[in-house]
């Protein structure tokens, strides 16, 4: 690259310079060292995003435990005093002893406390708190995987707490303190699946990357498809198990993944930590079968002295790297329009599940449908990411996506089977426009922003997913506050790709130099 092109105010002293050759890349130097991924580092990385079943979990658990239960009428015969539920959305009106739950009241939070006349605030405080809490935990917590604690013992962190608080829930009092436990387990989810990404793409070559990736979206639909299945056991009983049964198994597998997981060698060089960089290499290349024995000298002299001293040179700051982008007109840019059609992505695909019990009776079935829809959109994913362009991929989703939740509202109440179809075929669009997002978000930004580019990312959908709680409270009465919403946000949210850059066949940065000039040589 001639350096006489290159502009902005940090690289201005090199303008003069002879152009010099380029050092290898880590990718380069990591794929030379560890040789071709083998069958035991490929099932390690699939260990690392197997945490998203348990994401998945916590995200729609309160599909469930915050649903609206049935009801019915009792009493003598002709007693006009109470309506059906067909023909009353609920019984608030009605005078005790006159109607009753269809099943124990214990088994949902709305029943246990009396919420069903509470109003649409009180009702969604316990959903809007759970993401409440990831927004504030991924603002707090997210530069951490970057800096001080890396992806693996980030996981962890975050694998514990989350679990830890879910188990606390069950033995919640009143919904005061459910909303504040839900608060803290948010906190804690906050960065399971950003960390679980980006960790198990990093143990793995860039050949299977990819495949890891969608090996993570079919974990999380897992976790998604064993929620219906646990709540359908648990039908009787309290929604406190459900929290229970869903958090421990979480624990015993964070305790596995302390043993079995490594840390991810390209943080570790990036981070200026060679000795250990090159230990996790080795055990990786003995996996393997094999690896160059005379890198560790190279590693030690070559790119990543040029890392280090990006991510490194502030000190302890964790928010050095946000510092970082902010210098950088480009990487904002790019920062603000994948949060952007983030936030749409993210109230739809949260919001959906969230809106079930408004399309039909069986709650179980329509999780269920909803769950299964997430493996073609995997699929699908898959087959965009290898193929098909990034933006035009993700703003023709978001624009389907949000045709056919506008068309929710407009198919009548009584035609069940037309809106959950219209339902199904929106959840399937923005699970692949939130996947893509995803993916795409790992490759606009280089190693030493990442973890904190994308965290940010998830924090847009997260933010969506604030505001869904509440507006599924109030498209109970009017489905234009709900699917109406849904459809016109995920639209125009997902014009937004159109302004980033193609990443599709390019290989990943490692520093804001690196990235910087590959942006320009592409002018």
């Amino acid at each position: 690259m001639d350096d006489t092109a290159i502009t902005g105010p940090l690289l201005t002293s090199h303008k003069a310079k002879p152009a010099k050759p380029q050092p290898p890349s880590i990718d380069d130097m990591i794929e030379r060292y560890i040789g071709d991924t083998g069958a035991m580092q490929l099932l390690k990385a699939v260990l690392v995003a197997f945490a998203w079943a348990f994401d998945a979990q916590q995200v729609f658990i309160s599909v469930f435990t915050d649903a609206v239960p049935g009801w019915h009428c009792v009493g003598l015969a002709g007693n006009s005093s109470c309506t059906t539920p067909a023909a009353a959305a609920t019984p608030c009106a009605l005078p005790r002893g006159t109607w009753a739950w269809d099943r124990p009241a214990k088994t949902s939070v709305v029943s246990e406390w009396a919420l069903q006349c509470a109003g649409p605030a009180l009702v969604s405080l316990p959903a809007s708190s759970f993401f409440a809490g990831c927004l504030a935990g991924g603002f707090l917590l997210t530069t951490l995987a970057d800096s001080l604690l890396g992806r693996k013992r980030m996981l962890l962190v975050s694998l514990v707490s989350m679990s830890v608080a879910g188990v606390l829930t069950a033995f919640a009092p009143n919904v005061w303190a459910y909303a504040a436990l839900r608060f803290v387990s948010g906190l804690g989810r906050s960065m399971v699946g950003t960390c679980t990404l980006i960790l198990s793409t990093e143990l793995v070559g860039k050949r299977w990357r990819d495949v890891v990736s969608v090996a993570a979206f079919f974990c999380y639909t897992v976790g998604f498809l064993s929620l219906p299945v646990l709540a359908y056991a648990l039908r009787e009983a309290s929604w406190r198990s459900m929290y229970f049964w869903m958090c421990v198994p979480c624990l015993c597998y964070a305790v596995l993944l302390y043993f079995l997981a490594q840390e991810s060698p390209r943080w570790l060089l990036v981070r200026g930590r060679t000795e250990e960089a090159i230990e996790t290499l080795q055990q990786i290349a003995s996996l393997n079968g094999g690896g160059s024995t005379t890198a560790t000298a190279s590693f030690s002299r070559l790119h990543v002295c040029t890392v280090h001293e990006e991510a490194g040179a502030r000190g302890g700051d964790v928010f050095a790297t946000l510092q970082v982008m902010w210098e950088r007109p480009w990487a904002i840019r790019r920062l603000a329009a994948i949060m952007v059609a983030g936030f749409g992505v993210g109230m739809v695909y949260f919001g959906m599940p969230l809106s079930m019990g408004s399309l039909g009776p069986n709650l179980y079935l329509s999780a269920t449908y909803n769950a299964l829809a997430e493996v073609p959109s995997a699929v699908l994913s898959w087959l965009l990411i290898a193929r098909a362009s990034r933006r035009v991929s993700v703003a023709a989703l978001a624009a389907s996506a949000g045709a056919c939740s506008i068309a929710c509202v407009a198919v009548p109440r009584g035609a069940e089977a037309a809106r959950m179809a219209a339902e199904l075929l929106s959840f399937f669009a923005t699970c692949t426009a939130y996947d893509l997002i995803l993916i795409y978000s790992i490759e606009l930004f280089p190693t030493s922003v990442r973890n904190s580019a994308v965290g940010l990312v998830r924090q847009a959908m997260v933010l969506g997913g604030v505001a869904a709680p509440v507006l599924v409270a109030l498209g109970r009465e009017s489905s234009i506050w709900s699917f109406g919403v849904f459809g016109i946000a995920i639209g125009c949210s997902g014009l937004f790709a159109a302004c980033l850059p193609e990443t599709r066949g390019k290989t990943m940065s490692d520093t804001m130099e690196e990235e910087e000039e590959r942006s320009e040589a592409a002018v």
